[in-house]
């Protein structure tokens, strides 16, 4: 049957793509001698689900679409609790039993290893959170142009979901950031039209520390706060510190520039610091508004005590600690090393990690801010060859020259920590030819509900 514009049709979900929306595949039949292949994209399905659905303009190769009803369910399918699902671009998973999630991960870790040729069995089952919802300490929100604070809509960057609540955050700071949104209302603050360069709120950034408690409410405009905007930063500094104690930095950053980020051009600390104090395993932390530190810290610690455990470091031994940041991985680290060297490409990151050192008495660290290759050449030459080494890469990886450079400075051991197991996959095949042997992968869950794994890999040295 020739299919016309806006056809409904039923069809079944063979796999998931990278951003954890169904795929499925309709033939179709247009007359011609060979049926036409359309390939369709269903966001909130799961694989093996049987799903009708109306497609537009079929004749094209690729659609998507979104599921008008689920005819055959999968068996971990859940109701979604957050009401925001079905349109908010933040979690893709809410539908999927929490196990089945876990499953999910631990499969798409082994399939990209295996494509590498590693050996899956060394690949353990991702390690789950026991409650996982409100486990993310940081957050930003976007004000739509008429002033309402909310989320992204799915696959629609310009659309803002006006906020009511949000599951993976920390609910102090979902309430923090629901009485901004209440202040913009009142005193009838316009957002950033982001089409015509207008407006005045941008952004508002939440972090929060689940150890120490300290909240940091960081609002991003384009003027600063004086002039027509005094009386309403006033009263917004006087809601703030007297609803939420906890709040200890209120930051109005200003932010002319066009591009969609939230930096700052000039920083007002309207109430408390211009940062927070966190703590991980013991160790104080300062994070500043631009400070990356692990969103999930429950998870994050079980990172850092992953990796203490694979890595075995010992007092008689020197370690680098790649792509360092602001030490999250050095200080417990240093503290049982004889030497240790960070190397991080961001120079804010390189002083806080100083800082940090010597918040937490430890004197044994070197920290040098340079690209990870460059900087890997420096510390060798004057640090020598280090038994231990430690790399927590972006998302795009360490990077073929990195490794190799890693491979021919010939570290006895290697703890490679991992947000994208795609990258983490090509970059340890290039230390294969330098007799590295893969020896463990764990799986960690830092971001329930997304397609997104860590993971934890120990990597050594024959002979």
């Amino acid at each position: 049957m020739t299919m016309t514009k806006g056809e409904t049709m039923v069809t079944e979900i063979r796999q998931l793509d990278t951003k954890g929306s169904g795929r499925a595949v309709v033939w179709r039949d247009t007359g011609e001698v060979n049926p036409k292949k359309l390939k369709l994209t269903i966001p909130q399905t799961l694989p093996g689900e049987k799903v009708r659905v109306t497609v537009d303009q079929p004749e094209r190769k690729r659609r998507k679409v979104m599921p008008e009803e689920i005819i055959e369910a999968h068996p971990e399918r859940v109701a979604p609790p957050c009401p925001h699902f079905v349109r908010c671009g933040g979690c893709v998973w809410q539908h999927w039993q929490y196990t089945g999630q876990l499953k999910q991960k631990t499969e798409h870790v082994k399939a990209v290893l295996e494509e590498q040729g590693f050996d899956t069995s060394l690949v353990q089952d991702t390690i789950g959170m026991d409650n996982p919802w409100h486990y993310r300490n940081k957050m930003e929100f976007t004000f739509s142009k008429d002033g309402e604070l909310g989320l992204h809509e799915q696959g629609n960057f310009r659309a803002i979901i006006s906020l009511e609540t949000c599951l993976i955050a920390g609910e102090e700071m979902v309430n923090a950031a629901m009485e901004v949104a209440k202040w913009a209302k009142d005193h009838e603050l316009k957002g950033y039209d982001k089409d015509a360069h207008e407006g005045l709120l941008r952004h508002l950034m939440v972090r929060q520390s689940f150890a120490t408690g300290e909240i940091m409410l960081g609002l991003f405009a384009t003027e600063a706060p004086e002039g027509h905007l005094e009386e309403a930063v006033r009263d917004l500094t006087a809601r703030i510190t007297e609803k939420f104690s906890q709040v200890k930095s209120l930051l109005w950053l200003e932010n002319r520039d066009w591009a969609d980020r939230t930096q700052s051009e000039n920083t007002h600390v309207l109430a408390g610091r211009d940062f927070i104090y966190d703590e991980m395993l013991g160790y104080r932390y300062r994070l500043w508004f631009d400070t990356f530190f692990q969103t999930n810290p429950t998870q994050a610690q079980k990172l850092v005590e992953l990796a203490l455990e694979m890595g075995q470091p010992k007092e008689t031994e020197k370690m680098i600690d790649l792509f360092c940041g602001v030490g999250t991985f050095s200080l417990p680290f240093a503290s049982r090393v004889g030497k240790l060297a960070g190397i991080e490409i961001v120079e804010t990151s390189i002083e806080s990690a100083k800082r940090n050192a010597t918040d937490n008495g430890i004197d044994n660290t070197y920290f040098l801010a340079k690209d990870a290759r460059r900087g890997i050449d420096e510390v060798l030459e004057s640090f020598g060859t280090p038994e231990l080494l430690l790399l927590d890469p972006p998302r795009s990886g360490a990077g073929g020259k990195v490794m190799r450079r890693i491979g021919r400075a010939k570290p006895e051991r290697i703890v490679y920590v991992s947000c994208n197991p795609d990258t983490f996959a090509t970059d340890i095949k290039e230390l294969e030819p330098f007799g590295y042997t893969l020896k463990k992968v764990q799986p960690v869950d830092l971001f329930p509900h997304t397609v997104h794994v860590e993971c934890v890999a120990l990597l050594e040295l024959k002979n």
